[in-house]
């Protein structure tokens, strides 16, 4: 098995949950005691999370190269961004290192794909939801469309996970918001909602919605299983 390098902490309950899917994943596929291979290099969220918030992406892309370098140093064998926005620095990173990165709107992608959905709804903080590193690659690699909500949607979506998700807390008035601006992404055509977010499985699972939900977390974290185990 490939060694998996993870560049985590942003924020660390989400990483919690990536180191999670990766060991079950592992087990259900060779069985017994095995678990993965990883090394996990962990930022501190404050500082990230403060210059995600100045719009600083020149210093967070140094932070995401350092953090990708030190992990091949290591001996990880891939790398993987345990976080949806910090894919904005994707292109730097595998400019800048020597070993395959698994993109998470890839990993996406292929799910989306294989169920044959057209048009989906993304569902991120503001940096996934209006740039375009997501939709874009979705666009040009699996030919699917992707709406976001309105600027209001979009604001009430980021407060949430900034404010409660990443402290770890639920509140069912949030989740009745999400469910809300999910309806309202269904009702202008989309087929399925990418939870784009790896705190948002936090409040939202497939049970609550009645289309397909992409948890880009899940989907990620089994994807690199599945590439370290050469499937």
């Amino acid at each position: 098995m490939k060694k998996i390098g993870l560049i985590g902490g942003m924020s660390w309950e989400s990483s919690l949950v990536y180191y999670k899917i990766i060991n079950e994943k592992t087990r259900d596929i060779l069985g017994g005691f095995h678990s993965s291979r990883c090394i996990l290099e962990s930022v501190d969220f404050a500082e990230i999370e403060d210059l995600q918030h100045k719009s600083d992406w020149e210093a967070l892309t140094k932070i995401m190269i350092q953090c990708a370098r030190k992990l091949e140093n290591a001996g990880a064998d891939m790398i993987v961004i345990c976080t949806n926005t910090m894919h904005l620095c994707s292109e730097e990173i595998v400019k800048n290192t020597n070993i395959p990165f698994l993109h998470i709107a890839s990993a996406t992608g292929k799910k989306i794909k294989e169920q044959k959905i057209k048009k989906v709804l993304l569902l991120g903080t503001k940096f996934t939801m209006e740039k375009d590193f997501f939709r874009n690659l979705l666009r040009t690699d699996f030919d699917v469309e992707t709406i976001i909500p309105d600027k209001k949607s979009r604001e009430t979506v980021h407060q949430i996970i900034y404010e409660e998700l990443v402290h770890g807390e639920i509140n069912p008035g949030s989740k009745q918001a999400f469910q809300d601006i999910i309806n309202n992404g269904i009702n202008h055509g989309a087929e399925g909602v990418i939870l784009g977010c790896t705190e948002i499985p936090l409040l939202i699972q497939s049970s609550d919605v009645n289309v397909p939900v992409f948890d880009t977390t899940r989907i990620h974290a089994e994807s690199a299983v599945e590439f370290a185990l050469g499937k």
